[in-house]
């Protein structure tokens, strides 16, 4: 089957957190009146199948493509579950997140759960945009239990006001809450287990208070991840060169500059590989197929369509996310 850059009708996801920015900055068609939070734009979950939008390919599923193409679509990298390993969403975060961990992987196993570790890259940030990532030096878990009775969870994290174009790695373990006023894209591994600790006291869309998993959190979140560092983008540098965003065990993410009218090649090495534009405009051309892409969208590169070539239309900027390949060792990532 001749495989080409694909891309996908983004699955969009109403949260009490969520809002209409995906609309005013990127141009997504949202539906009216409805507070949209996330934007799945690469996924491959139970009930929640990416359709590819362009090309003859389009209708198809990425469940589709997992079951009738996984070599040429995968190529050295391996599925998760049976399942496409990453998932890519976009999010809006008009008010903060819930305070949440994902189970790593021995507890994962222990509650039912799956492990889930994600990066974030920030792509738009009002004045005071924050995220809460792990915790305050000298938190306790006996501190932040009795932090957790007395409605006071936010005085135990660690918080940092961020700034388009920084970046945070989230391993699994790490308590974490986005806090109201950014947009950003994040990649994660093909997991959707999330423990809710605390929620700022509010209630959901449905006018009650959102559940909250106190046990699995406590079971789950790592006490001695203490201020963990955030990847600044310093000012004046987004024309910088590539530089490494994330390299966990089960993905690499890039941040690759680009300038209008100079072409790069990007090399699969055999391994699928997905593209997210966060600033300006390119075109994608490989063997068959070409595709335009804008801020805010994202394209699959199948590992078969070596060569591929990136052309710049509008200064800017792409992720480039790659799953790890079958020896299963951060190593190996291409």
């Amino acid at each position: 089957m001749d495989l080409y850059p694909l891309t996908f009708v983004p699955l969009f996801k109403a949260r009490v957190w969520g809002g209409r920015r995906l609309a005013s900055l990127y141009g997504k068609p949202l539906p009216p009146g409805v507070r949209v939070g996330e934007s799945w734009e690469i996924a491959d979950r139970p009930g929640d199948e990416s359709v590819v939008a362009n090309g003859p390919l389009a209708g198809k599923s990425l469940r589709w493509l997992m079951v009738h193409a996984p070599e040429a679509l995968l190529g050295r990298a391996r599925p998760l579950r049976g399942r496409f390993p990453l998932l890519v969403k976009l999010l809006d975060a008009h008010d903060r997140l819930s305070v949440q961990v994902h189970p790593p992987a021995p507890v994962a196993a222990r509650l039912g759960g799956e492990p889930k570790t994600e990066m974030w890259f920030v792509t738009h940030a009002e004045p005071g945009a924050e995220l809460f990532v792990g915790l305050r030096r000298g938190v306790s878990r006996e501190r932040f239990v009795a932090a957790l009775a007395a409605g006071k969870v936010a005085e135990c994290l660690h918080r940092v006001e961020v700034r388009e174009g920084d970046a945070m790695l989230v391993p699994s373990g790490r308590v974490h809450a986005i806090g109201a006023g950014s947009v950003l894209f994040e990649i994660q591994e093909n997991a959707d287990t999330t423990y809710r600790v605390f929620d700022w006291n509010r209630l959901g869309l449905d006018g009650r208070p959102r559940a909250l998993h106190i046990a699995q959190s406590l079971a789950s979140i790592d006490f001695d991840d203490h201020e963990p560092p955030l990847l600044r983008q310093e000012p004046g540098s987004a024309a910088a060169g590539r530089r490494l965003l994330a390299a966990a065990p089960s993905f690499r993410v890039e941040y690759w500059p680009f300038v209008a009218g100079v072409p790069q090649a990007l090399a699969l090495e055999a391994c699928v590989a997905l593209l997210a534009v966060v600033r300006g405009a390119l075109q994608v051309v490989a063997p068959h197929g070409e595709v335009t892409l804008s801020a805010g969208t994202c394209c699959l590169l199948p590992a078969c369509c070596d060569p591929v070539r990136v052309v710049p239309r509008r200064d800017g900027a792409f992720l480039l996310a790659r799953p790890a390949v079958e020896s299963g060792s951060s190593e190996a990532l291409p």
